[in-house]
C-alpha cells in the first residue's frame, strides 16, 4: 500500500466516524461493500450486509448514544487499517455507561469497507 492509499483510507475512515456520530446511515452504508461483515459490539456476534448493519444501528441508537472519535491510525502488515478510538457510550438520559479506548481494524476491498473487527 502506498502512502497516498493509506492517507486516502485514513480520510475515508475519519469521514465514517463523523457520519456514525451524526447517525448518517446512508453515508455509512455508501462506504461499505454490499456484503460487509460488521461486529455487533453491543449485542454480540456479527452482522453481514447493509440491511443487517442498518437494523443493528437502528436498534442500538434507539437504546444508547455511542460516540466514537479516532485518535490514531496505523497500517497493519496485511494492509488492514487499525484505528485507535475513544469510545463514549451514554444512555438516553445522558449517563455515561462506558468511556474507553478500543481498536477497530478495517479491511477494504475496492475502496469500500469489507470488514471491521473490534479489539479490546
Amino acid at each position: 500500500m502506498t502512502d497516498q492509499e493509506a492517507a486516502d483510507q485514513q480520510r475515508r475512515l475519519t469521514d465514517l466516524y463523523l457520519a456514525f456520530n451524526q447517525r448518517d446511515i446512508p453515508a455509512l452504508l455508501a462506504a461499505m461493500a454490499f456484503d460487509v461483515r460488521w461486529p455487533n459490539g453491543w449485542e454480540g456476534g456479527t452482522v453481514r450486509g447493509h440491511d443487517e448493519v442498518r437494523a443493528y444501528w437502528t436498534r442500538q441508537w434507539a437504546q444508547i448514544e455511542p460516540t466514537v472519535v479516532p485518535t490514531a491510525f496505523r497500517t497493519e502488515s496485511d494492509g488492514r487499517i487499525a484505528v485507535t478510538v475513544r469510545q463514549v457510550v451514554r444512555d438516553k438520559a445522558g449517563t455515561t455507561l462506558a468511556n474507553r479506548t478500543v481498536t477497530h481494524v478495517y479491511r477494504f476491498v475496492d475502496d469500500l469497507v469489507a470488514e471491521m473487527e473490534i479489539l479490546e
